[in-house]
C-alpha cells in the first residue's frame, strides 16, 4: 500500500463524511490550556531554577575570583544563558513569567480587555514564584555548602539603586509587553535573556527586576544577597517600574486611529 491509498481501503468521499462527524474546533478559537497546576508547577520550577543560577554562579564567582567585575561578568553571563534556557523550556506551559511584576502586568491587561491571566490565576502564579525563589536560594546555598538560610547582610537601599529597579523593571515589561503586541513572542528567549545581562551591567541595581527573586535573594548571604531590610523598596521600585512600562507599551505601541476615533486602515 502507498502512502496516497485510502487506508482501509475507503474512499476519499467516504473519509471526508466521517471527519464531519467528529466536532472541530470555531474558527479563530484559542486552544485548550494547560492545567493549572501544571503552569503553577512551571512557574515554581522555573523561578527556582533561575534563582538557583543567579545565587550558585554569584558564589561560585566569588570563589574563584576576588575582582568585582569578573565576578559580576560570570555572574550576569550564567543568568542569560540560564534564563533563556528556562523561558525557551517552560514558555509553552505558563508563559515563563518567573515573576510577579509580569504576572500582575498580564493581570492588568486582562483587566482591560487584553489578554492574560484571570484574578485565580494571578492568586496561584505569584505565591508559587516566590516559593520556588526561595527554593532555589536554598538550593544554590546547599550545593555550595552554605548555611541553608542565613539572612543577607547586603544593605541595598541607597537611592539610586531604587532608581535602578525602576528602569530595569520598565525596560523588562516594555520588552516583554512590546514582543507580544507585535507577534514576536517567539523571540522572547533570547531578547528577554539579553535584557536582563545588559541590564546587569547599565543599571546602579544590577537589574533584580522581579519581587520574587529579590525576596529569595534575602535567603542568602553570598555574592547575589539582599538585605531583608532593603526587601520592600527594591518590591515597590519594581512594581513602580511595572506600571511605567506599561504606560510606554500603551503609548509606544497604540493601536493607530483616524482623526475621528476610528483604526486607521
Amino acid at each position: 500500500m502507498t502512502a496516497t491509498e485510502p487506508v482501509g481501503g475507503a474512499s476519499p468521499a467516504a473519509e471526508s463524511a466521517l471527519a464531519a462527524d467528529v466536532p472541530q474546533p470555531a474558527p479563530g478559537a484559542a486552544p485548550p490550556r494547560t492545567p493549572l497546576v501544571a503552569r503553577a508547577a512551571a512557574e515554581l520550577v522555573g523561578t527556582a531554577g533561575l534563582v538557583a543560577v543567579v545565587v550558585g554562579s554569584g558564589i561560585q564567582a566569588a570563589g574563584l575570583t576576588g575582582d568585582a567585575a569578573l565576578q559580576l561578568l560570570a555572574n550576569s553571563t550564567a543568568t542569560v544563558f540560564g534564563l533563556g534556557v528556562l523561558i525557551a523550556l517552560l514558555g509553552p506551559v505558563s508563559g515563563a513569567h518567573f515573576n510577579p511584576a509580569v504576572t500582575l502586568a498580564e493581570w492588568w491587561t486582562a483587566r482591560r480587555g487584553g489578554a492574560g491571566v484571570t484574578a485565580r490565576e494571578l492568586a496561584v502564579y505569584v505565591p508559587s514564584q516566590i516559593a520556588g525563589a526561595v527554593a532555589g536560594a536554598i538550593l544554590a546555598d546547599a550545593m555550595f555548602g552554605e548555611p541553608l538560610v542565613k539572612w543577607s547582610t547586603h544593605d541595598r537601599s541607597a537611592g539610586n539603586l531604587l532608581l535602578g529597579e525602576v528602569v530595569a523593571t520598565a525596560g523588562l515589561i516594555l520588552l516583554v509587553f512590546g514582543l507580544a503586541r507585535t507577534d514576536r513572542l517567539r523571540f522572547a528567549p533570547v531578547a528577554v535573556a539579553s535584557y536582563i545581562g545588559a541590564a546587569y551591567w547599565f543599571t546602579s541595581s544590577t537589574s533584580f527586576a522581579n519581587p520574587a527573586v529579590t525576596i529569595g535573594r534575602a535567603f542568602t548571604d553570598t555574592f547575589a544577597g539582599i538585605a531583608p531590610a532593603s526587601v520592600p523598596g527594591f518590591v515597590a521600585m519594581q512594581l513602580v517600574g511595572a506600571a511605567v512600562g506599561l504606560a510606554l507599551v500603551a503609548v509606544i505601541f497604540m493601536c493607530g486611529k483616524t482623526d475621528t476615533g476610528a483604526p486607521a486602515a
